[in-house]
């Protein structure tokens, strides 16, 4: 969807829903429908999905300079936390949840025992990594991000609000211009 595909004016909307890895081509071909340096908007309601992912979506947001704008409308856990830190603004609402916890993996194939090792060695040392670029995005020390993380714990819209992380948003319905007709 290019810029002359868009049927309004305004930032490009993206919908960032359900699990990362089943979405990351589509969610990957509209970030870079947006031009570079250009603005966004992200919607999350997402359960996260591969580290791997989330750290794409990071990259294009990054490398490409987007001004990108996160609201996390419904869920942003685990993996979508990367993509949602890397927007210059983030929001969030008071019903607003976000999950952090470390990362789990699974191999549904038959591996050796130093395959398995070796996977358990590239994660150990990607959640590190993850971890401080987690905290380098938010602009918080790693240590904040470790315990959260650490602890599986939920963290609500209005908490990561008070922690200084996103601006809280109230659900309000826009104000619409009613005509009423003349008896």
């Amino acid at each position: 969807m290019g810029k002359s595909d868009r049927s309004h004016e305004g930032p490009l909307e993206i919908a960032v829903v359900g699990d990362l890895t089943e979405n990351q081509s589509d969610l990957c071909d509209k970030l870079l429908s947006v031009e570079p340096g250009g603005e966004c908007t992200l919607y999350f309601d997402s359960l996260g999905g591969s580290p791997y992912c989330g750290i794409a979506l990071v990259s294009l947001i990054m490398l490409r300079g987007l001004r990108a704008t996160g609201i996390v409308a419904g869920e942003c856990s685990s993996a979508a936390l990367w993509p949602f830190a890397a927007c210059q603004r983030r929001l969030v609402t008071p019903l607003s949840v976000l999950l952090f916890h470390n990362m789990k993996w699974q191999s549904e194939e038959n591996v050796a025992l130093l395959e398995a090792a070796e996977w358990a060695r590239h994660f150990g040392q990607l959640e590190k990594d993850m971890d401080v670029l987690l905290a380098q995005l938010f602009g918080v020390t790693p240590e904040k991000i470790i315990a959260w993380t650490r602890a599986g714990r939920y963290v609500s819209g209005p908490e990561l609000a008070a922690a200084g992380l996103a601006e809280l948003i109230e659900l309000k319905p826009l104000a619409l211009t009613k005509r009423r007709s003349k008896p």
